[in-house]
């Protein structure tokens, strides 16, 4: 018996042989993988990610930047005793340092040097800075992400043409746009609806959800003529993109973030407030 016969071809080898015509452009490319997926020869998620990495070499940092207003950042001329519960709530690694002005970026402060404040009395901040990177809203991703890797850095601060401070990204940031964002227990399946009941007046809700559906379901009236869906109406009340764990209340309702991202909101806990509840809570 030769013992070739008994050989199985690898999901290598069959991808390969899938691959065998070679395509002439990207769109061709696609097709290729998408009918290689079609025929089991690979699963949806290592597909996704093939489609990431070349959607990657596509994009630019301007793209996926988190924008200057939304930065978080430290001042220079403030106290550890100032800033340090600010790095504690926002759970950074790492952090622009200014000068009073946030186009003047003046270095990167990592979180874990922080504890040499407290085991050094006369630790100086200034000192524990390392040297920011900064790159042009041009930039293609793939090219900063070797960047980052041969440099072993994970933040850079995203300037504009005239070389004021537009953003900043990181390894992470340009890593999400390739593997996906990072499930968590907040997640929904996608064969579960927008609007899920956790109990009596409390519902998780998808930001994608249409105001109309979100006002049939909970028997509310907001307005669907500035904002279709429900993410929409809680960024416009917060006025910035929300982290996770911030809420906000207005008529007659509580949204508190269960997950966002830096570039959108992905989902909110709704609660359906009683009239002295909604008179307690401050409003944002």
């Amino acid at each position: 018996m030769d013992p070739d016969s008994s050989h199985k071809p690898s999901l290598l080898e069959r991808l390969s042989h899938w691959l065998m015509r070679e395509p002439e452009d990207r769109e061709q490319l696609i097709d290729l993988l998408h009918g290689a997926y079609e025929n089991n020869l690979m699963d949806a998620d290592a597909l996704a990610m093939i489609e990431g990495v070349l959607q990657v070499s596509e994009m630019r940092v301007g793209e996926i930047m988190i924008p200057r207003a939304q930065m978080d950042v430290i001042d220079i001329n403030d106290a550890p005793e100032t800033f340090i519960p600010f790095v504690i709530e926002t759970a950074h690694s790492r952090f622009p340092v200014i000068d009073k002005d946030r186009d003047d970026v003046i270095g990167i402060l990592l979180a874990k040097d922080l504890l040499r404040h407290y085991a050094e009395s006369d630790s100086d901040i200034r000192g524990m800075l390392r040297p920011a990177v900064f790159i042009p809203e041009s930039k293609r991703l793939n090219v900063l992400l070797k960047e980052f890797r041969s440099n072993r850095n994970h933040i850079a601060i995203v300037v504009d043409e005239y070389g004021g401070v537009a953003g900043l990204v990181t390894i992470e940031d340009v890593l999400e746009q390739i593997v996906g964002d990072i499930e968590d227990e907040y997640d929904f399946d996608e064969t579960e609806d927008n609007i899920i009941r956790e109990k009596d007046g409390v519902y998780r809700v998808k930001a994608g959800t249409e105001i109309a559906d979100f006002n049939q379901t909970l028997g509310a009236h907001f307005s669907d003529e500035e904002f279709d869906t429900v993410g929409g109406l809680v960024v416009s009340r917060f006025g910035h993109l929300p982290k996770r764990g911030e809420s906000v209340n207005f008529d007659g309702f509580q949204f508190n973030v269960l997950r966002a991202d830096s570039r959108r909101l992905h989902a909110v806990r709704v609660t359906r407030l009683s009239p002295d509840e909604a008179a307690q809570l401050p409003l944002v």
